[in-house]
Formats: structure tokens, sequence, C-alpha cells
């Protein structure tokens, strides 16, 4: 059940106005935690950057200021736009009147959450959220120590982090940060509100004789999943077709379209509508490729995507990296594991499903319980609330 926005938040004495710090408008995972935030209650404006080599035919459709533009990989560039951000924030102080809780998703957003904080009475809680640790707060140069030091200067004044995968906690924030206040676990699951797809049947079965459909879903970034799919689609040539669904990175796979063009039982259908168009996709798979290779060893390692849940819910197995944070989470019953990120072990893995291995495998997940993978307005609030 949600609340329409503008409801009092269960629990509260009021509409409870929320400030959220973003650092795309356009960004499909900020888009739906918003949506979420409204539709359990939360009385939500936004102060958001745009990413420049990101999609963004997408308007807020919340209140929001516009902090300007700014571009992935561009950490120069990045330091302005905050500077430039504070201007920007005290013209519009009238906005964060009455706010009793202000969100700020990732590093940039937290300074200038921590800016907006002093300008108001009193003063609201604040809260980070971390939905990746950037390979910046793990370098071991100067750049990483400076933005640890920054990080770790601003977690002093905040009251709670919001983490998408327990290892975030366990191999950053505790040992690395030395945070011993609120976490707040909020994975990546789906947020559908009321009306919003059903999950399927359990009655798929596989034509015998047709190819493995294996998907890759979601924001299409990592050169390195890429590559191991590319390669097991040729290993495996009309035995399996490869299907690429969501928005596309150029700025991290410039050769995309044209190593896309040259394969015939590859294919990519471009960006979907969530959460209309996920049933469809994953309906259409056998598996998919949920495992994130971008920043092996440390936030790749660490995560829990979003496909893991949007997979399950419609009862499509996961195939993943044992030894990750994400293997782990797929070995219990979400799917299937390989030894190592190769293309070899993923075709081995492959050859060795048969197809009555694959269809009780979705309808294992199709019996599981929907909040595994759903979100609940319970979830959302006990987050953002003392």
């Amino acid at each position: 059940m949600t609340a329409a926005p503008g409801d009092p938040v269960p629990g509260s004495d009021g509409p409870h106005k929320l400030v959220v710090f973003g650092f795309d408008a356009a960004e499909a995972a900020q888009r739906r935690r918003i949506r979420a935030y409204m539709e359990c209650g939360f009385e939500v404006s936004g102060f958001t950057m745009r990413r420049a080599n990101m999609t963004h035919d997408a308007e807020p459709f919340w209140p929001n200021v516009d902090l300007g533009q700014t571009r992935n990989a561009a950490m120069v560039q990045r330091v302005w736009r905050i500077l430039a951000s504070l201007p920007i924030l005290w013209r519009h102080r009238g906005r964060l009147a009455g706010a009793r809780t202000i969100v700020a998703r990732n590093l940039d957003m937290l300074i200038i959450a921590a800016a907006a904080r002093r300008m108001i009475r009193p003063r609201p809680r604040m809260v980070y959220e971390v939905l990746d640790v950037h390979d910046i707060m793990t370098d071991g140069g100067p750049g990483g120590r400076l933005a640890r030091g920054v990080e770790r200067s601003l977690l002093k004044r905040t009251d709670a982090i919001i983490v998408s995968s327990p290892a975030f906690e366990r191999e950053y924030f505790g040992p690395v940060q030395a945070w011993t206040g609120d976490v707040k676990l909020v994975e990546n699951k789906l947020w559908i509100g009321e009306g919003g797809p059903a999950r399927p049947a359990p009655d798929v079965a596989r034509t015998p004789g047709r190819p493995f459909v294996l998907g890759w879903v979601g924001t299409l970034r990592c050169p390195r999943s890429l590559d191991i799919l590319l390669k097991t689609a040729d290993r495996l040539g009309s035995a399996i077709e490869l299907r690429l669904h969501g928005i596309v990175h150029h700025h991290m796979l410039p050769d995309f379209d044209r190593v896309v063009a040259e394969r015939r039982n590859v294919t990519c259908h471009g960006p979907y509508d969530y959460p209309g168009g996920l049933e469809q996709i994953y309906s259409g798979c056998d598996a998919v490729w949920v495992q994130d290779l971008w920043q092996w060893g440390t936030n790749s390692t660490w995560l829990l995507p979003n496909r893991i849940y949007e997979a399950g819910y419609f009862g499509c197995p996961s195939i993943a990296v044992a030894g990750t944070e994400t293997g782990r989470r797929v070995a219990r019953g979400l799917g299937w594991t390989v030894p190592e990120p190769t293309a070899d072990a993923l075709v081995s893995l492959l050859c060795s499903l048969s197809p009555g291995e694959v269809a009780a495998r979705r309808r294992a997940l199709l019996a599981m319980p929907e909040n595994s993978f759903r979100q609940s307005p319970g979830e959302i609030t006990s987050a953002l609330l003392p």
C-alpha cells in the first residue's frame, strides 16, 4: 500500500518535508527512489545536477532546482560545479524552509547538502545515500586520500548512511572511514506502485532446439562484461542469442554500436519503460548476466545490483561471479555462479544447463516471497526516519 503524495508519512505528525540532493536528475535509480519517497507520503523537493554524457530526455516530476551540468569522469569540472552550486542554493534557500530530512546521493551532493543544512532552522537530519563506492574513494593516490578526508569530515555531521549492500559498511565505511553511526540497508529492489506489473505465472517452458537467450539489462557501461558476453556469443554461435536492454554509456563503451552490429546473434533493444517493460524483457530471457566488473576488487565486488531483484521478481535466473557480494546473493537460489569472470567460465556454465534445469529455477524463483525482490514502503520510511 502506498500513500498519496503529500499524505503524512506513517508515524509522523504531518507532512514530512524531504529535500533530495541528486547528481543526475535523469538517472534511473535516482528517479525511482524519488518516486518511492513521494508515494510513501514524503513532501519532496529536489536540488539536482545533470550529467552531460548521459541520457537527458527525462524532466523531473518533482519540484526541482537545477544545479547545472556536469560530466562523468571529469573531477576538476565537478569540483567547479559544486562551487557554482552554492550561490544557486543560496538563491533558492526558501525551498529549504521546513525541511526535516536531507538526503544526499554521492559525495558531491553531500558537500552541497552540508551547506544547505546550515541554512535551515531547526537543523534537519542529514542522510548520506550510497549505492556505489566509486573508484576515487578507494584510490591510494593523493586524489583518493583527499576525497576520503572530505567524506570523513562530512560524516561527522551526518546522522545516518543508507547503503544498498551490506558489504559497503563491512568493507569500506567501517574499516576505512571508521564509521560507527547508524547504517540503514535499503537494497536496490524494485519499486512498484499500486497497479504495477504482477509476477508472471510459472509456466514458461523453453522450446526445445531454440537458442539459449542470455540478457544484459540496465545501465550498460562495463567494458569487461561486454567483452565476456561477446566472446561467449562468438564461441556458442547459433546456440545462443544475446539480448542487451538499457541505456548505453558510450563514453565507457565507445565501440558498442560497431561490435554489436558485427554479430548476428547479438541485439541491442535500447532503453525500456520502467517498470512496465520489465516483464517482457525478463520473460524473454533464459538467464541474465548480473555481475558488474567495472571496478573489480572494490565497488563491483561489493555491490548488489538492481538486476538481481528485477530478474528474480519476474522469474528469470541470474548469473554472477562466485566470491562477490552479488555472487553470494545469487547462490542463495537466484541463479548460478561462475568461478571467475571469463568467457571460458561462462561458456562452460551455459553448456551445462539443461532446459529442465532452467525451467525449474524459474519456477523456484516465482515461488519465492514477493518482498524478496519488491521494496515495501516500510523499508523506505524506516531508512529516513530517526
